[in-house]
């Protein structure tokens, strides 16, 4: 066995937690090579990956024998996976299991840099809603590339404290907060983790996860489910919150079937006669990270809310597009006829018209950053097409499409200029095995590369 050093109060606890001969275990599989595990986008085509070996617990994750250059990858960028830690994709077993509806609204409070945000993305599909909510800035950008890429158009992003969201209690059908932690189940990917841990940085994470949740508990509708999830090991940020959570508000306990071979820990919590369960991941017992997570669902007598409809739509920034406008968008790029459209600083954007109540009343409290799918811009009477609607599982009728080579894809998302032979002149939508990476335009005797400057490749 080889052993990594590690705080010595997390190390005392740790064999407090599971015995010497089991913390053995523990620290040397903190000492071995993480593994590399993906998750497919569900609603774009498959990467060519040897993919023999599922996540157990989710229908579209799945290790990789080595961990490839990402970055290097078109598909990556293309949006047809999202690397994704193996344990947080638990959280897939656990809608399927409670029947979260596919046609609510979700609300994911810690959402950057999105990979929960786009697992629930695909169990919504194109039925229901989700707001992926991120408080810092640079977090909150790197959020919506994401949503971008996945591009399922069921998605608004916005960036807000949660005190932002304290009139809309009851307001959702399902709330995940993967709250900001001290993140010993990183350790092994991160060394930083390790050295800037301490017990005061944990009872400081404690405390902020209290207040997170002090908010979060109040969103939830009547019958709707609460998710905690944690990426570390202690009871302090897990199973005392849990408490606490029980301890100002009526849920009730959720146990999620397991199966023995996936290695995961089932706790139990002893609360006014009824026993909360929490699921704890142990990187010397499952084939991924340290995580934690346990699901509460809100009694069914608790306040529920419906968005308050208006008449007229008003906000600083945001125009609701009339019938006129609405018909000759679903006719010219062949969109649902359940669609609404909205101009933003002189864009189109798309939204799933079944949720326009929800999102107009939202966007009185919240700061949106992004929401369903931006298609272009009207200049004169040219349509300039976006970055978004290339990436969107939407159709894109009436363009010249053009299959890249790697190379070309990967100067391509440089932002370099490629050079393409037989090309008609206007825009073209670039693929790379069959998946769009965005757009040029020819002008005879240039062509423009119209990739986002700010998502560029750097690396050599």
């Amino acid at each position: 066995m080889s052993f990594i050093d590690l705080p010595k109060a997390f190390e005392s606890r740790m064999k407090e937690y599971l015995g010497k001969v089991e913390y053995e275990r523990f620290n040397s599989a903190l000492g071995e090579d993480p593994l590399t595990s993906i998750r497919l986008n569900p609603f774009k085509k498959t990467p060519p990956f040897h993919l023999n070996k599922r996540v157990p617990w989710s229908e579209t994750g799945f290790y990789l024998t080595e961990r490839p250059s990402f970055t290097l990858d078109p598909l990556f960028h293309a949006g047809t996976y999202y690397v994704q830690e193996a344990s947080s994709m638990f959280l897939e077993h656990i809608l399927h299991h409670i029947q979260a509806p596919r046609d609510g609204v979700f609300l994911d409070m810690a959402a950057a840099p999105g990979g929960k945000s786009t697992l629930i993305g695909s169990y919504l599909g194109q039925k229901g809603f989700l707001v992926a909510n991120e408080v810092i800035k640079a977090r909150a950008s790197v959020l919506k590339e994401n949503i971008i890429k996945w591009g399922l158009g069921n998605t608004m992003v916005t960036q807000n404290d949660p005190e932002h969201f304290s009139k809309l209690e009851g307001f959702f059908d399902l709330v995940l907060v993967d709250a900001p932690c001290s993140g010993e189940g990183m350790f092994r990917k991160d060394k930083e983790a390790r050295s800037e841990w301490s017990n005061d940085h944990v009872a400081l994470c404690a405390h902020r996860q209290e207040r997170i949740m002090d908010k979060a508990g109040t969103l939830v509708k009547g019958g709707g489910y609460l998710i905690y999830s944690t990426c570390t090991f202690n009871e302090q940020e897990n199973e005392e919150i849990l408490r606490f959570i029980c301890s100002e508000f009526s849920y009730e306990p959720v146990q999620i079937p397991l199966e023995s071979s996936w290695g995961i820990v089932e706790s139990a919590l002893e609360l006014e006669n009824k026993t909360y369960f929490g699921y704890r991941f142990y990187p010397h017992k499952v084939f991924g990270e340290g995580f934690f997570v346990t699901v509460l669902k809100r009694s069914e007598d608790a306040y529920s809310q419906a968005p308050q409809r208006t008449k007229d739509f008003k906000h600083p920034f945001i125009k609701l597009e009339g019938k006129l406008v609405k018909e000759n968008m679903i006719k010219a790029l062949e969109l649902p006829q359940s669609s609404s459209f909205y101009t933003l600083n002189g864009s189109c954007f798309w939204l799933n018209s079944n949720f326009q109540s929800h999102f107009e009343y939202l966007s009185r409290f919240l700061n949106i950053k992004y929401f369903g799918v931006e298609l272009g811009k009207f200049y004169k009477t040219q349509f300039i097409p976006t970055h978004e609607w290339a990436l969107s599982i939407f159709p894109k009728t009436g363009f010249f499409y053009f299959e890249l080579e790697e190379k070309d894809a990967i100067d391509f998302l440089r932002k370099q200029d490629i050079s393409l032979e037989g090309i008609p002149e206007g825009w073209i939508l670039l693929t790379y095995q069959q998946n769009p990476l965005g757009w040029i335009k020819n002008l005879g005797n240039r062509t423009n590369n119209y990739y986002p400057k700010e998502w560029r490749i750097r690396m050599k």
